[in-house]
């Protein structure tokens, strides 16, 4: 059977870390920022992990 090819979308996007989780940035810090508070933007800005529900689903994309 062939090797599974990697998600060249996915691995843009997700970054596997020391430990095996996979780190992912947050959503809706793209446009309209100018309305959303300091602390929201600074929030938005730091990464965040993949949940566990979603993370088996990512890793068969990132070829795992």
């Amino acid at each position: 059977m062939p090797k599974m090819k990697t998600h060249r979308g996915a691995a843009k996007r997700f970054r596997v870390s020391g430990t095996g989780k996979v780190r992912r940035r947050k959503a809706y810090r793209s446009h309209l920022n100018g309305k959303k508070s300091p602390k929201r933007l600074r929030r938005l800005g730091r990464p965040t992990f993949v949940s566990e529900a979603d993370r088996r689903n990512v890793e068969r994309l990132l070829g795992g």
